[in-house]
């Protein structure tokens, strides 16, 4: 016989040791929607709302708003936006049901369910986890992408949109027309200075409509700035299997986190908001320290892990940080090339954040597989890698160690080319490019990095045309080719610099 599945009727049956929401949910009233509602949403912004539901009972309930697969009708839905977010730090669980999403809406097919949630006077903040490429912006400018094919056919029908930028345009003109009341747009996708790049797309899409809709959005609609982080892997049916096993009860959306959490919000809003920093939050009045720091330091290390971990045969980052070699090199890169390329952050210590940051990646019961954090790479790499190259190179550092996790991403979308046998299957918008440029030359590193280097959509021009970053590129991408990747980091990590751009024999 199957376990009773989580429901509102379920909560007071449950295990005196799974936390319970502590406020009446039936009062609850939307106020706040959020699009993309995956796994990271639920452990972060949907907690601290929790927590916050719980302090100082305010109706912010959320109404959660997909865009894109997966469907929430059949999880989420059918639990009433119920479910338990477990914390794991090694041998350790904690498990809590979280109450603040009040209903759930599935629009991948058609935006009118999304638009009738944006558009709705009751919602006074909109908060969204779209992943990188959602935005349809180009990573090395910021800017909206007005050839990508989304954009193409919201412009062309603006009342049916298909993209973010073309839906929240669209919301936005629906308020405008009835009246309605001011609106905070709040990023919280890992992108620097992802509110001026969420303004940038929504503005320059209404600007394309025309009307006095980028008039409006002037007056009415404020685009904070925030950094978040906490890790959370991809849920697994191991982890909804051992929700039932420990706690007797089925949950369908069982999402997995680490104890840690940050949340930094830009003081700047549009009309009421949630006081999220009653509850652990920090509102700010400059975010790009704090986002820098995380980008740079801990998204810096978990992409260069993730390259590095896969063309050493590592599956998770945990195992990745069990290398020595591995983990020497991380921090080496993180404390010589990477430290000194950011501003003091109040209240914190950098080499400290280095060390709390490393620590967090060797939890063994996060088990974050390398290939999910290596997807959309193309999407990561410009704030995690290549400013911090490009901010070395302007002061004269060196950038060996930087160049080798860059290399590592170029590697990793070469070898799943027909070239290289199709070693793993990856997710990356320029996947197919880079495919293709691999299997038109092949094992020549100097001129697939040529090719690479000129897609500028991902490297700006300057930086690929300077003679230092193109030598450790080509050095590094010719060893992580190799026989001997593992053999090339280690001479890397070993130096000097002459040794650093000595490259091992290509494999064919």
């Amino acid at each position: 016989m199957s376990a009773e599945k989580l429901s509102p009727a379920l909560l007071g049956r449950l295990p005196s040791e799974v936390r319970k929401p502590a406020y009446d949910r039936a009062a609850l009233k939307p106020g706040i929607a959020h699009i993309g509602v995956g796994a990271f949403h639920r452990c972060h912004q949907a907690e601290y709302t929790d927590d916050l539901l719980a302090k100082d009972f305010d109706r912010w309930g959320l109404v959660g708003i997909n865009i894109r697969p997966p469907l929430l009708a059949g999880t989420l839905g059918r639990q009433s936006g119920l479910y338990t977010r477990l914390i794991r730090q090694n041998d350790e669980v904690e498990a809590r049901v979280i109450g603040s999403i009040v209903r759930v809406v599935d629009s991948q097919d058609s935006a009118a369910p999304a638009l009738d949630v944006l558009a709705s006077a009751d919602i006074q903040m909109v908060t969204m986890t779209v992943t990188e490429k959602g935005y349809c912006h180009i990573p090395s400018s910021g800017a909206l992408d007005l050839d990508h094919p989304d954009i193409v056919h919201d412009l062309a029908n603006p009342e049916t949109p298909r993209s973010v930028p073309g839906i929240l345009a669209r919301a936005l003109e629906l308020r405008m027309a009835r009246q309605g009341r001011p609106v905070t747009l709040l990023s919280c996708d890992n992108i620097p200075a992802n509110g001026i790049i969420l303004s940038n797309v929504v503005r320059t899409f209404a600007e394309r409509r025309g009307g006095k809709l980028a008039d409006w959005i002037e007056a009415n609609v404020a685009f904070p700035a925030a950094m978040v982080d906490r890790i959370v892997p991809a849920t697994t049916e191991a982890d909804i299997d051992a929700v039932e096993q420990r706690f007797g009860y089925r949950d369908g959306a069982v999402v997995v986190g680490e104890r840690f959490r940050q949340w930094v919000i830009e003081n700047r809003f549009a009309g009421r908001v949630p006081r999220w920093d009653l509850v652990g939050a920090t509102f700010v009045d400059d975010v790009t320290p704090f986002e820098h720091l995380k980008m740079r330091v801990l998204n810096g290390a978990q992409t260069t892990l993730s390259y590095l971990g896969v063309l050493g045969g590592f599956e998770h980052t945990f195992e990745t940080m069990a290398n020595p070699l591995l983990a020497r090199f991380v921090r080496r890169m993180l404390t010589e090339e990477t430290l000194p390329t950011l501003t003091p952050v109040p209240g914190i210590q950098p080499a400290a954040y280095v060390e709390q940051s490393l620590s967090r990646l060797t939890n063994t019961a996060i088990r974050h597989r390398n290939h999910q954090i290596a997807t959309d790479g193309s999407q990561k790499i410009v704030q995690r890698l290549l400013n911090p190259i490009r901010d070395r190179l302007a002061k004269g550092g060196d950038i060996a160690l930087l160049s080798v996790a860059v290399a590592g991403w170029m590697a990793y979308l070469i070898k799943a080319s027909a070239r290289f046998g199709r070693a793993w299957q990856v997710s990356d918008p320029f996947a197919d490019k880079i495919a293709a440029i691999a299997d038109r030359i092949g094992t020549d590193s100097k001129a697939l990095v040529d090719s690479i280097l000129a897609i500028d959509a991902i490297f700006d021009p300057a930086l690929a045309a300077n003679a230092t970053f193109r030598a450790h590129i080509i050095a590094g991408l010719g060893g992580l080719l190799s026989n001997d990747p593992m053999g090339f980091v280690g001479q890397v990590c070993a130096g000097p610099t002459d040794a650093r751009l000595k490259q091992p024999t290509r494999s064919a």
